[in-house]
């Protein structure tokens, strides 16, 4: 077992066991408290730049799937509290291990993730280095940024999808870092997809006369994202639009919105998202660093739902411009299935029944 060390923004410093692939890696250090899904977590292109750490204690056991891979892996590096090099898994390709070596990514385990969680709870999200020895050099650790992350994992050219069965509708994602499950519950609805690269023109995709735009999930900072947020301005009003965690943050955006940076952000599959205008509370899956301003909506929109632990934004609807977005993923796989309904909506709006969330 080869030592390494987790050297944190802070100045904590956590010993542990090398595995994964060799090297350092420097990244925003984040947490997930997922109980499963780690193979989704490993292969969501929502982790560029970062540095993922499960809570769960035990990752591993069930071996990865490719066939349950959400995109290509994007994360700067894994840390565990433990590992399981013999998964039992009739579906089982390979370890932990095996994948992150294949994908480049270091990881780092025997450490004690329920500590490093509680830091990071305390004092917010911060950048950390997975290393075989502690750098004497660490200005790059304080100095980091994620940049460039949504032109670093969208396609560069379009990718089309056939509807399964009778083709309903035909829908247009954009692709700003988006998850295989998106494509899943659209075609298995009767749509046929085709995935464009995040700085189509929005001429280009009127062109193409879709019945609707979905907006994918994505990393980094949303404001970054200028050129997007003009497009999806030049969308408004003309197709349907549904957009997802990133894609709910730049419709925000494009209608005058703003966002801002969580301390910790939400990352898990636990997360209860209240309705505004209802009697229920969703248990959803969640991604994300950033939220939108709930109060920076104007008359333009509505906040459908909110997060019930911390009040930010999970959701909102443009009835005038038949667009609609949440925070959370209504698609999550592995994940709860409590909002899969959403599709439906989307669905119904593309039919013409506006009405058909109430």
């Amino acid at each position: 077992m080869k030592k390494a060390y987790l050297i944190l923004d802070g100045g904590q410093v956590f010993e542990g066991y090398r595995f994964g692939a060799e090297g350092e890696a420097l990244g925003e250090l984040v947490f997930t408290t997922g109980m499963v899904g780690y193979i989704e977590t490993l292969t969501d292109p929502s982790y560029y730049g970062q540095i993922v750490l499960q809570t769960f204690p035990l990752i591993g056991n069930y071996g990865m799937i490719s066939e349950d891979f959400e995109g290509k892996p994007a994360a700067r590096g894994y840390v565990v509290r433990e590992w399981c090099d013999t998964p039992s898994n009739f579906r089982s390709e390979g370890t932990v291990d095996e994948f992150l070596k294949k994908a480049g990514i270091p990881g780092i385990w025997g450490v004690d993730t329920r500590q490093i969680t509680r830091i990071i709870r305390e004092r917010g999200v911060m950048n950390a280095i997975i290393a075989d020895s502690v750098p004497a050099d660490l200005s790059p650790l304080h100095t980091y940024t994620i940049t460039d992350a949504v032109k670093s994992v969208s396609c560069t050219a379009p990718i089309a999808y056939p509807a399964q069965g009778e083709e309903k509708f035909r829908v247009i994602l954009i692709d700003y870092g988006y998850k295989m499950n998106i494509i899943r519950e659209l075609t298995k609805r009767g749509c046929a997809v085709t995935v464009v690269p995040y700085d189509t023109p929005a001429e280009e995709i009127l062109a193409a006369h879709p019945d609707g735009v979905m907006l994918s999930n994505g990393p980094g900072d949303p404001e970054e994202n200028v050129d997007s947020i003009r497009q999806i301005q030049k969308l408004l009003g003309k197709v349907p639009i549904f957009g997802i965690c990133l894609g709910h943050q730049l419709l925000a955006l494009a209608n005058g919105g703003k966002t801002v940076k969580l301390k910790y952000g939400h990352r898990g599959a636990n997360q209860p998202a209240k309705e505004l205008y209802g009697k229920r509370t969703y248990i959803t899956s969640q991604n994300h660093g950033y939220a939108v301003v709930s109060d920076s909506i104007g008359d333009v929109g509505r906040v459908t739902m909110i997060n019930a632990n911390d009040g930010t934004c999970e959701g909102i609807e443009y009835p005038a411009l038949r667009a609609f977005s949440v925070q959370f993923h209504p698609e999550a796989c592995s994940g709860p299935l409590d909002t899969n309904y959403l599709f439906d909506q989307f669905f119904a709006w593309m039919g013409g029944k506006e009405n058909a969330a109430e």
